[in-house]
C-alpha cells in the first residue's frame, strides 16, 4: 500500500479537559467532509447519463451501444466498491476519500476536453471503466469515517442524514450540466464542468476529514459514548489482516449475503429509473431537454424526506429491524413504477409526481441495507461489508439497469424496460422477505 494511504498511528491521548470539545468539533467537520466529499463523487458519476442524447444526436450513437459504455460503470463500481472497500479498512480515510474523487474527476473532464475519448464505444467503456473502479472509493471509506466516529445507537440516524449526499450530488448534477453548457456553449461541458467542480471539492474533504479518533489524540467511540456493542471487543480497534476480514467476518455471515442479493434488484429499480428518465421523458413524455433534466434533478431531492422517515421508521417503529420497511418502501415503490410508465405525456404533472415518488421511496431501502452491512460486522471490517452489498448492488443491479434496459428499449421499446423494473421491485420484496425471520432472531441475541 501507498504510504500515504496508510492509516495514522494512534496519538497520545489529550488532556482529559480538552477531549469533549475537541470530539465535538472534530465529529461536525469529519460529517460534514464525508458528505460533500461523497456528494461530489456523484457530479462525476451521473454526469455521463445526462450526456446520452447529445452522443445520439450528435455522434450517432444508438441507445444499446450508449447502455454497453454506461455498463462500464456498474462492473468496474461493484467490483471496486467490494475490493477497495477492503482497502478502504486498512486505509487512512482522509486521503482514500479525497484520491477517489481528484482520479475520478480527472476522467471525466478528459472524456469532455478531448474528442478522442468519445469517439468509439470502446474508448468510453474504458474510460468509463477507470471512472467506475476509482468511483468505489468513496463509500468504504465514508463508512469507515462514520463507524469510528459515530456510535452503533446513533449510527442509523447519522447514515440516514449522511446518505442525503447521493441526493444532494445527483440534484445538482443536473443544474451543473446545464450552467456547463450555458458557460461553455458546448454539449461536451455536461461532462467536464462537473469534474471541475468536484476537483474543487476534493481539496475541501482533505481538510475536514479525519481517519479515526485516536489518529486525533481521542479515545475510541465505544469510550466516550459509553455504548460498547456485546460484540465489541478492544482488539477490535487494532487493524485486521485482509484474510480476518473477508473469511472471518464477511464471508460466513449469512444475514449479509439475503441483503445484498436484494441489495442487486433495489439498485436496478433506482438506476434503472434515474439513469434512462433524461432519455425516457424526452423520447415517451415528450419532455424539452431542460424540462427532463429538472424532472431528473428533483427526483434526488425528494428522496431527502423519504429517506429520513425510512430511518425514523426502522429505529422507532420496528425497533432496529430494517425488513419490514424495506418491504414497505418497495411494495410502494412498485406502484409509483407503474404509474410513471403508464401515465400519458400529456399529463406532465402527473408524470412528475410519479417520478418524484420513486425518488421519495427507493433511496430508503439503499439506505437500510447500508446500515445493515455496517452494524453486522466489526467497524475494521465495514468498508468489505458495505462493499459486499455494492458488489451485488452495482455488479448486477446496475449493470441490468444500464446494458440490459438500453438493449431492451432498442429492440422491444420502452414497454419492456418497465415491465423488468416492475419485477425487479417484486424480487427485491421476496429475497428482503427471506430475512424476516432471521433478523429477528439476530437481534434478540445482540
Amino acid at each position: 500500500m501507498l504510504n500515504f494511504l496508510k492509516p495514522p498511528k494512534h496519538k497520545e491521548l489529550l488532556p482529559e479537559d480538552k477531549i469533549d470539545s475537541e470530539y465535538k468539533k472534530l465529529r461536525l467537520q469529519v460529517f460534514a467532509g464525508i458528505f460533500f466529499g461523497y456528494a461530489a463523487y456523484y457530479f462525476v458519476r451521473k454526469n455521463f447519463s445526462f450526456a446520452v442524447k447529445d452522443l445520439q444526436d450528435n455522434l450517432g450513437y444508438t441507445k444499446a451501444e450508449l447502455g454497453f459504455a454506461m455498463s462500464a460503470i456498474s462492473i468496474a463500481y461493484g467490483l471496486s466498491k467490494f475490493m477497495m472497500g477492503n482497502v478502504s479498512d486498512r486505509s487512512n480515510a482522509r486521503y482514500f476519500l479525497a484520491t477517489g474523487l481528484i482520479l475520478s474527476s480527472l476522467t471525466m473532464i478528459f472524456m469532455g476536453f478531448s474528442p478522442l475519448a468519445t469517439s468509439s464505444v470502446g474508448i468510453m467503456f474504458v474510460l468509463l471503466f477507470i471512472n467506475g473502479w476509482v468511483q468505489g472509493m468513496g463509500w468504504p471509506a465514508s463508512g469507515r469515517v462514520v463507524v469510528h466516529w459515530f456510535s452503533i445507537k446513533e449510527r442509523g440516524t447519522t447514515m440516514s442524514i449522511w446518505n442525503l449526499a447521493h441526493n444532494v450530488g445527483g440534484f445538482l448534477v443536473g443544474p451543473l450540466a446545464i450552467l456547463g453548457v450555458e458557460l461553455f456553449l458546448n454539449w461536451q461541458a455536461r461532462l467536464y464542468f462537473p469534474g471541475l467542480a468536484a476537483l474543487l471539492v476534493a481539496i475541501i474533504t482533505l481538510f475536514l476529514v479525519r481517519d479515526t479518533p485516536q489518529s486525533c489524540g481521542l479515545p475510541p467511540i465505544e469510550k466516550y459514548k459509553d455504548d460498547y456493542p456485546k460484540t465489541y471487543e478492544e482488539s477490535q480497534e487494532k487493524e485486521f489482516s485482509a484474510k480476518d476480514i473477508f473469511f472471518k467476518y464477511v464471508f460466513n455471515n449469512k444475514l449479509l449475503w439475503f441483503i445484498a442479493i436484494a441489495n442487486a434488484f433495489v439498485y436496478l429499480v433506482r438506476n434503472g429509473i434515474i439513469n434512462w428518465a433524461p432519455t425516457f421523458l424526452q423520447e415517451a413524455k415528450g419532455f424539452t431537454a431542460s424540462e427532463a433534466t429538472w424532472s431528473a434533478s428533483i427526483y434526488e431531492l425528494a428522496a431527502i424526506p423519504g429517506t429520513i422517515l425510512c430511518g425514523i421508521m426502522s429505529d422507532k417503529l420496528f425497533k432496529g429491524r430494517r425488513a419490514p420497511v424495506t418491504i414497505i418502501y418497495m411494495s410502494l415503490t412498485l406502484i409509483a413504477v407503474l404509474m410513471y410508465w403508464l401515465t400519458p405525456g400529456t399529463s406532465q404533472m402527473l408524470v412528475n409526481i410519479s417520478l418524484w415518488a420513486i425518488g421519495f421511496l427507493i433511496y430508503g431501502p439503499v439506505m437500510l441495507i447500508g446500515v445493515q452491512a455496517l452494524d453486522l460486522v466489526p467497524k475494521k471490517a465495514a468498508g468489505t461489508a458495505a462493499g459486499l452489498t455494492g458488489l451485488f448492488g452495482y455488479f448486477i443491479g446496475d449493470l441490468l439497469a444500464n446494458a440490459a434496459l438500453g438493449g431492451l428499449v432498442d429492440t422491444n421499446g420502452w414497454d419492456a424496460s418497465f415491465e423488468a423494473i416492475a419485477a425487479a421491485c417484486v424480487l427485491a420484496i421476496i429475497f428482503t422477505a427471506f430475512t424476516w425471520q432471521r433478523e429477528k432472531e439476530f437481534l434478540k441475541t445482540k
